[in-house]
């Protein structure tokens, strides 16, 4: 009871500094430990007593392509940055997932099962431990024989394998002789101030936590296969023939879209160094997780763009294809317009890598400088898809979002960022509807429980549809909604000072409330709490329309309870338009019931209440007529 006083205390006295109100927004007991310890601070900021632990990996991996086998060493030196000391470490290996004992949302085939994971040798500061990864799931423990105090560093050296699945979905086997390799390596899972170790199981729908660690990584690649992976390739000249290592270098430099490799000289073997193996090196530092491809016949187009215009700092954009692909073509030219565009209008942070790779598969999945999509025969779908997988890279990507629990922490955002960009190169009325068409409508027509359960709801407990829509829709439209209210200039300010707060770290949803809160100087609790919160859905209806001369007052009735904007639409007998336009901030005082006037300039034939994008339940009760 004292440090629920002392806590709320403090809450009262941060907001009351900008003269804020304080509604307190629900916060479970291990977050309100975390502000207790004061490793995360009621202002949004990282509190000043914030860690977090760090590793550098050096890997040596191999891909047979004959027997579908990765196989690595690594080095692992692991900082304990915690105030606690460590006795044991959660190794998380999320291709376990393929095991037939593992927890999924689902039926898999029998190409999607494996063995799993391998582990030959694994040893802590030069002592063997005897690891056997039989009944190993997604994380295991392993318990050190000598513990890990604060402020120390162990050093790990693991060597492992396991087969590429034949079903490729975020990895495998894309086709014989083609594979995107994710999530191939035993890694530290994350320790935190506010879980300690991350040991929720993987699942088939479940998405990432990791630390932010430095990596140096070798491919080792049959002949005439070519490696794209996460990370500068360091070591062009030695697994590229002259003329295309020349190439490489000047895609770096061109913002025309360079044809780095054709099916042709694929198959004549003309592109990579005739060694029956080639060694591919890569780096990549404080970046949440490598990935590579590799194939010996898919296409090869590579350019660049800048996407800092202070500094003129120019990423790679690439792209890896079949050569029957219809959209694939033009995929680097979209990566390019992707980079370009948020990294100059939203979120308007310039493109923090040095790289993107767009690899045709299946998965239709971020990764750290990659993105692994199914082709279409429609590119603009192909294009919209690229778009929304490229955003990840600002969330989660530029902070270190725990997506296993708080998925709308980053996929809401990637919608977002997809409908912003779509206005500009598809137009405002197209964005629209398929926004509403792609993302909204298969929530507000399904009344089923699964749908209304509040987006703070952990990711990791909800079912297929609450996860979705949870995860993308009603994040996202809360998200528009906040840009409305506030205008594009307050918001982009406070989104980039969340942005900058949490850069490389590890932000939580309140982080984020309370930064936003302080970046704005306003009590937005009101707002939270009815979008996150909230067991609420939109559905808004007039209720009536009182007349008193030309004064035409029109009560509103929010029935769904989400603090929606809405335009409302009046149309005169003469056929005249006129919208008034209402923000969320008209619900801030009353959520369930408002009214609005209209000062009508001649005799009123109709109203109408539209939400745009904000699809209505019901709105067979949205419109009066005289």
């Amino acid at each position: 009871m004292m440090y629920k006083k002392l806590f709320n205390a403090m809450t009262v006295l941060v907001l009351s500094a900008y003269g804020l109100s304080a509604q307190e927004l629900y916060m479970p007991r291990n977050i309100k430990a975390a502000y207790k310890k004061e490793t995360r601070a009621l202002d949004g900021r990282p509190g000043k007593k914030y860690w977090q632990n760090h590793g550098k990996y050096d890997m040596d991996i191999q891909v047979d392509a004959a027997t579908k086998m990765v196989s690595g060493t690594e080095q692992i030196i692991y900082s304990n940055n915690s105030p606690d000391t460590l006795k044991k470490l959660a190794i998380r290996f999320v291709n376990n997932l393929h095991k037939p004992q593992a927890p999924r949302s689902g039926y898999v085939s029998n190409d999607f099962l494996s063995e799993g994971l391998s582990i030959s040798s694994f040893s802590a500061d030069g002592e063997k431990y005897p690891i056997d990864t039989k009944d190993w799931g997604t994380v295991e423990s392993v318990k050190l024989k000598k513990p890990l105090p604060p402020n120390a560093k162990i050093s790990l050296q693991i060597s492992w394998s396991y087969p590429l699945s034949k079903q490729s979905g975020r990895e495998g086997q894309i086709d014989s002789c083609t594979f995107f390799v994710a999530y191939s390596y035993p890694r530290v899972s994350v320790y935190d101030d506010y879980n300690g170790w991350d040991a929720i199981p993987h699942t088939d729908r479940g998405e990432f936590y990791n630390d932010f660690n430095d990596y140096t990584y070798s491919v080792k690649a049959p002949k005439n296969y070519v490696v794209w992976g996460t990370g500068d390739l360091l070591n062009p000249d030695e697994v590229l023939q002259p003329a295309f290592a020349a190439k490489l270098k000047k895609s770096y430099q061109s913002d025309e879209v360079i044809r780095m490799a054709t099916a042709e000289e694929m198959r004549k073997g003309l592109v990579t160094k005739q060694n029956a193996w080639n060694t591919w090196k890569f780096a990549a530092a404080h970046i949440s997780d490598v990935t590579f491809s590799l194939s010996n016949h898919y296409l090869w187009d590579a350019a660049s763009v800048v996407v800092d215009s202070k500094t003129g700092r120019r990423a790679s954009v690439q792209s890896a294809y079949h050569e029957t692909a219809k959209d694939f073509p033009f995929m680097t030219e979209y990566g390019r317009l992707a980079l370009q565009w948020f990294s100059g209008n939203w979120p308007g942070v310039a493109y923090p890598f040095s790289k993107m790779t767009a690899v045709q598969g299946f998965a239709d999945m971020e990764y750290p400088m990659m993105v692994n999509d199914s082709s279409t025969p429609d590119p603009a779908f192909s294009q919209f898809v690229l778009n929304h997988e490229v955003a990840h890279t600002y969330f989660p990507f530029y902070m270190g979002i725990n997506e296993t629990r708080y998925a709308y922490m980053d996929e809401g955002w990637a919608t977002t960022l997809e409908y912003l960009i779509g206005i500009d190169q598809v137009g405002k009325n197209n964005a629209d509807e398929f926004y509403k068409k792609f993302r909204v409508k298969k929530w507000i027509m399904d009344p089923s429980t699964e749908e209304d359960q509040p987006v703070i709801s952990l990711s990791s407990q909800l079912s297929g549809p609450g996860y979705g829509n949870n995860a993308y829709v009603k994040p996202s439209l809360a998200y528009l909604g906040m840009k409305d209210m506030l205008g594009d200039v307050l918001f982009k300010k406070a989104l980039h000072e969340y942005m900058d707060r949490w850069n490389g770290k590890h932000p939580t949803p309140w982080d984020f409330f309370y930064s936003i809160n302080d970046a704005t100087k306003q009590d937005l609790n009101w707002y939270w709490n009815n979008w996150f919160f909230s067991n609420n859905y939109i559905d808004l209806a007039i209720e009536k329309v009182a007349i008193k001369g030309n004064q035409y007052t029109v009560s509103i009735k929010n029935t769904g309870g989400f603090a929606i904007p809405f335009d409302v639409k009046v149309t005169y007998e003469g056929g005249r338009e006129e919208v008034l336009h209402q923000t969320p901030a008209i619900w801030k005082n009353n959520q369930k019931q408002v009214s609005v006037q209209v000062n009508a300039a001649d005799k009123v034939q109709s109203i109408v209440i539209d939400g745009g994008i904000y699809m209505d339940a019901v709105p067979a009760d949205n419109s009066w007529s005289k």
